[in-house]
């Protein structure tokens, strides 16, 4: 199912908007439209990712977390060693 859309008007240099225009006209992307999405979607996908890290980072500092990390690391240790060893042979 398609996502709802928003028309909303955003001001871009004029040399880089005619870049797009021209990409577009010579197949790099299928639409300005297109290419501006594609852009958006990957600047806030770079947020959120370093968010994660930053939250991650967080985690480390909190012992709880920590405890409960090792003691999963120790749970599955057997077992990713099987794998590993598995994929030696």
């Amino acid at each position: 199912m398609a996502q709802p859309v928003k028309n909303y008007t955003f001001s871009l240099p004029i040399d880089l908007l005619n870049k797009l225009k021209r990409y577009s006209s010579e197949g790099h992307v299928s639409s300005v439209n297109a290419a501006v999405k594609e852009a958006i979607e990957s600047y806030v996908k770079n947020i959120e990712k370093q968010k994660l890290y930053e939250e991650m980072k967080a985690a480390t500092q909190d012992p709880m977390f920590m405890a409960d990390l090792n003691e999963a690391i120790d749970d599955f240790s057997y077992s990713d060693f099987e794998v590993t060893k598995e994929l030696e042979d």
